[in-house]
């Protein structure tokens, strides 16, 4: 299976992968958030979207000092740090998020999209300093891909995007990295596959996993919604085709974002899946599915390092298809979160590392 060994049919060894795409939070919940984490990933891309946000360098740096306090003894993890970007973000900030060496990409998101989203961004148009500086830094720009126009069926926000804001985006910035965070439909895939190599896109599991019957099956079910939000089964397997696809553009990102159960059954739930605890295996079980694990390594563990320009890890993640159940939900009282594929069975199961592993390119625990 290329560099990955696949010593047994029940057995996968591949390079510890990377999560360019997650949702860690901050406070108490840290504490479940890093572990089950980096448990799976050596890196990940954190987002921004604190309450108050993530606006400049000194910022990012104080939050990611506060994940590596969270990292339990003994776990290797590296937080990859981004920015919020505000009307006011300035050349000589993103400069110096550059500098750090610790800030790897610069997070658009359109005001009132998505969670924590109220100091985003309503006309990209009006970030054209910034973005040009970006240009010139090679800093990615990793893009929330929806419009907010009330007249937009919340099922069509990301084709619409596409087609709005992000195309004509690319053309008037012809150096600008972009990444299309947690695509979900068979337009985001043919775009991505067509455009320059610059651009790149982000698959969580859910949408590998689920369609938007999920958010209805026997009832309104909570902890399935999401944004962007799942949907029809044609775009469900459109993107499990890119992802199993070999395309160096699409990469793992879970987008694996927590709330208290409290939050999300409520009259207005909040949008978010949590799938850290189980998400490395819930990949597997896709590419499995599809007779495609030979392919897993390059979509968790290369493309999206190759992309960053960052080194690939050498250390090795190894996986058992050994059946488990995901807990009914991590964490207890108010706080209590409820992951996805709660209280079912997921068929591989992680195997701890040996003692005598490669280290990885990421920071130990304190």
């Amino acid at each position: 299976m290329n560099s990955s060994e696949a010593e047994t049919s029940q057995r996968l060894v591949i390079p510890r992968p990377d999560d360019w795409h997650v949702h860690l939070r901050d406070g108490a919940l840290l504490n479940l958030t890093v572990a089950d984490t980096a448990r799976r990933f050596a890196r990940a891309i954190v987002m921004p979207n604190l309450d108050p946000p993530v606006v400049t360098t000194a910022q990012a740096l104080q939050y990611r000092d506060r994940i590596l306090q969270a990292l339990p003894r003994g776990l290797q993890f590296e937080p990859l740090m981004t920015l919020y970007l505000t009307l006011g973000t300035s050349a000589a900030e993103l400069g110096a998020a550059k500098s750090s060496g610790k800030i790897h990409g610069v997070k658009w998101y359109p005001a009132g999209a998505t969670t924590n989203s109220a100091h985003g961004v309503h006309d990209i148009r009006q970030c054209t300093a910034a973005l040009t500086a970006m240009e010139e830094l090679g800093l990615p720009l990793l893009v929330h891909g929806e419009v907010t126009d009330p007249e937009v069926d919340v099922f069509d926000r990301e084709r619409v995007f596409i087609e709005r804001e992000l195309a004509p985006l690319l053309e008037r910035h012809p150096r600008l990295r972009v990444v299309l965070e947690h695509i979900t439909t068979r337009q985001a895939v043919e775009f991505i596959s067509q455009a320059p190599s610059r651009v790149a896109a982000t698959i969580t599991v859910h949408h590998l996993l689920l369609n938007r019957n999920a958010l209805f099956v026997g009832g309104l079910r909570p902890h399935s919604y999401c944004l962007p939000v799942l949907k029809r089964e044609e775009h469900r397997r459109a993107l499990v085709q890119a992802a199993i696809g070999g395309n160096p553009k699409f990469f793992l990102g879970s987008d694996s974002a927590p709330h208290a159960r409290r939050a999300k059954e409520s009259a207005c739930g909040c949008a978010g899946i949590y799938s850290a605890p189980a998400a490395i295996e819930l990949y597997a079980e896709v590419f499995a599915a599809e007779g495609a694990l030979d392919r897993l390594e390059g979509f968790a563990s290369q493309h999206g390092a190759d992309f960053y320009g960052l080194p690939r890890n050498s250390d090795r993640l190894v996986l058992q298809q050994t059946p488990w159940t995901v807990p009914l939900q991590i964490g207890d009282g108010d706080a209590a979160i409820v992951p996805l594929r709660a209280g079912a069975p997921v068929q591989w199961r992680l195997v701890p590392e040996p003692a005598s592993a490669q280290a990885s390119p990421g920071e130990a625990g304190a």
